[in-house]
């Protein structure tokens, strides 16, 4: 690693000292900023907790003993957080006896130096602290990274069936505890197989993610969503909207999707939709509306738009008791 590299590095990894004598406090922060490091430092462990409270600090260095709150009751004050991240704890002191180690690393410290230390030694622990969290973070990532693969289409890259079922019933709930309308629209591309059987799948798959890039740029961004229900078919979620509304939508949405053919190259290639769009009134609706319940009105309404002759929106109203 370059040193420019790791010097960011370093700096990405903020150090909170909490240490009570003003000199070794002034040393520490010294030494630390030499090597690179951000350093916050506090005179006890109630002020470090305070910090905190303002910001995350991965790295924390404390001294054991300390007014109002020493290094033990800080350690075991963090490790009872629900933090944005694991923070590394590192704790001086004069006590070098193995009881003392023991009781440090029991109370949630992870390494531990005694007074006076070698300046070097001290840094070398914080690259070792830097490394583990770094490792920490890059499995978090990759954590992530399949979560998100796990509730993501692969073709079209809207959310999945697994999505739906997991977040849909926390919608209807949410809705209810709060007094808030919900709808469903149901949607499905006309005669989506002739498009296969004429252009082929390759086309076809084109065709549904433009499809689904339309719908995410028509809808409101970290509020509605999108999942692939199954082939061509889809479901979009408005929360806080009434039926009336989610029907402007996908009206809307409807008249986008007809009035723009989708270019794959030098083809044109025209579809329509159908939607059917279904909802209820949180302070109106029948305690046992469920997510399937709210599917079928909305795949019902998709049924009857395709029965009466398809590029259209059909609507039920909100579920009464």
């Amino acid at each position: 690693m370059k040193q420019d590299e790791a010097d960011k590095s370093r700096a990405s990894f903020p150090v909170l000292i909490a240490e009570d004598d003003p000199v070794s406090r002034k040393l520490l922060e010294k030494v630390l900023v030499r090597a690179g490091y951000e350093v916050v430092s506090v005179e006890n462990g109630r002020k470090a907790l305070e910090r905190f409270d303002e910001r995350f600090f991965p790295i924390l260095l404390t001294d054991w003993v300390m007014p109002e709150m020493d290094g033990l009751q800080l350690c075991r004050a963090i490790r009872e957080r629900d933090s944005d991240g694991y923070v590394f704890i590192i704790l001086l002191t004069a006590h070098d006896s193995k009881d003392a180690i023991v009781t440090a690393l029991e109370a949630g410290a992870d390494e531990y130096l005694t007074k006076p230390f070698n300046h070097a030694e001290l840094i070398a622990r914080l690259n070792t602290a830097r490394r583990i969290l770094e490792l920490e973070k890059s499995l978090k990532k990759a954590n992530e990274e399949i979560r998100i693969l796990s509730i993501t289409d692969p073709l079209t890259g809207c959310y999945n069936r697994c999505y739906l079922s997991e977040h849909l019933p926390m919608e209807i709930k949410r809705a209810r505890r709060y007094g808030h309308p919900l709808s469903l629209a149901m949607c499905d591309i006309d005669h989506f197989k002739q498009v296969n059987d004429r252009y082929g799948h390759r086309a076809g798959d084109c065709v549904l993610k433009a499809f689904v890039q339309r719908i995410q740029k028509s809808i409101r961004e970290n509020v509605d969503w999108l999942a692939r229900y199954g082939g061509e078919e889809f479901l979009i979620v408005f929360p806080d909207t009434g039926t009336k509304n989610a029907y402007c939508v996908a009206e809307r949405l409807r008249r986008t999707i007809a009035r723009n053919p989708i270019r794959i190259q030098e083809t044109e290639i025209r579809i329509t939709a159908s939607f059917g769009v279904a909802g209820f009134d949180s302070a109106a609706a029948d305690e046992k509306t469920s997510a399937e319940t709210l599917i079928a009105k909305a795949d019902s309404c998709l049924y009857q738009a395709k029965r009466k002759g398809r590029n259209m929106v059909i609507s039920s109203p909100p579920a009464k008791t």
